[in-house]
């Protein structure tokens, strides 16, 4: 876990990932849409990934799981839920994934 530790500790938000998953698909859409640049790790295509994602589900973290300021947050509907409760923006604008939008007069 130490290597995950380390990976999601570099960017505000990071997502582990597989390009078979269509949920994955769902949660990277709706960050892209809210304009956050999250670092997408895929699963079964990048180096070390069945040991990474072995150590996350261990954790009980299946893909799509994604992290926020270097905490886990949650998987699909742990995010559609914060999106649609609107709690998602502030938490991506704490991280400093997602500029604060201007308070409306």
């Amino acid at each position: 876990m130490d290597m995950v530790m380390r990976m999601v500790t570099e960017w505000p938000v990071v997502i582990f990932s597989r390009t078979s998953c269509c949920m994955c698909h769902s949660i990277k859409s709706l960050f892209f849409e809210l304009g956050v640049n999250p670092a997408v790790y895929e699963l079964d295509e990048i180096d070390k990934g069945h040991e990474i994602e072995q150590s996350l589900l261990r954790r009980g973290r299946n893909p799509p799981a994604v992290f926020i300021g270097g905490e886990y947050v949650g998987g699909a509907s742990k995010i559609i839920s914060l999106h649609l409760e609107q709690s998602l923006q502030p938490m991506l604008v704490n991280a400093g994934a997602l500029l604060q939008e201007p308070a409306v007069n």
